[in-house]
């Protein structure tokens, strides 16, 4: 069985079981069985570190897994809905990219108009669900890995200034 490593030269003593099990919300002790339970999270924390190395070393090569039809029409809602499930767990953190009329929020759009809040509404009014005169949602997908990029370059200098 895979065990996480207590601590090592230059990492933090974070432990996977405090953050990631929150994170998760799974109980700390699925990380000390091998179990589905445990393959789960390991396959979660594979792909989140594919996904981290990709955008570190090519971000151009970035491709959101999109559900599709069996005619291989694009469903971006799943993804975007995840993306967003994520957001809300720091929303105040995400909240400076929230305001509409800030220049910031037009990184969230190709993601958000493909969102819907806890009563099935979508999540951005009609007025944001268009860009000019032209609806955005039929091909805002195709814009997600350059906006996951965008979002990149705009945490990383607040996430790096905090480690220093």
């Amino acid at each position: 069985m895979a065990r996480w490593p207590r601590s090592s030269p230059g990492r933090s003593r974070w432990r996977p079981r405090n953050g990631c099990a929150r994170l998760l919300g799974v109980d700390p002790d699925a990380f000390n069985h091998d179990t589905e339970e445990f393959s789960a999270i390991a396959a979660t924390l594979m792909r989140h570190n594919a996904i981290s190395e990709t955008l570190s070393t090519r971000p151009e090569s970035f491709e959101p897994l999109f559900v599709r039809s069996p005619d291989g029409e694009v469903d971006p809602q799943p993804w975007c809905m995840g993306f967003y499930a994520v957001m809300k767990l720091r929303l105040l953190v995400w909240s400076r990219l929230l305001p509409p009329n800030g220049t910031e929020h037009l990184m969230l759009r190709p993601i958000l108009v493909h969102c819907i809040d806890d009563a099935g509404r979508p999540l951005l009014p009609p007025a944001r669900r268009t860009l000019g005169t032209q609806p955005i949602i039929q091909n805002a997908w195709r814009n997600i890995p350059a906006t996951v990029e965008a979002l990149r370059q705009f945490w990383m200098p607040i996430r790096f200034k905090r480690g220093a």
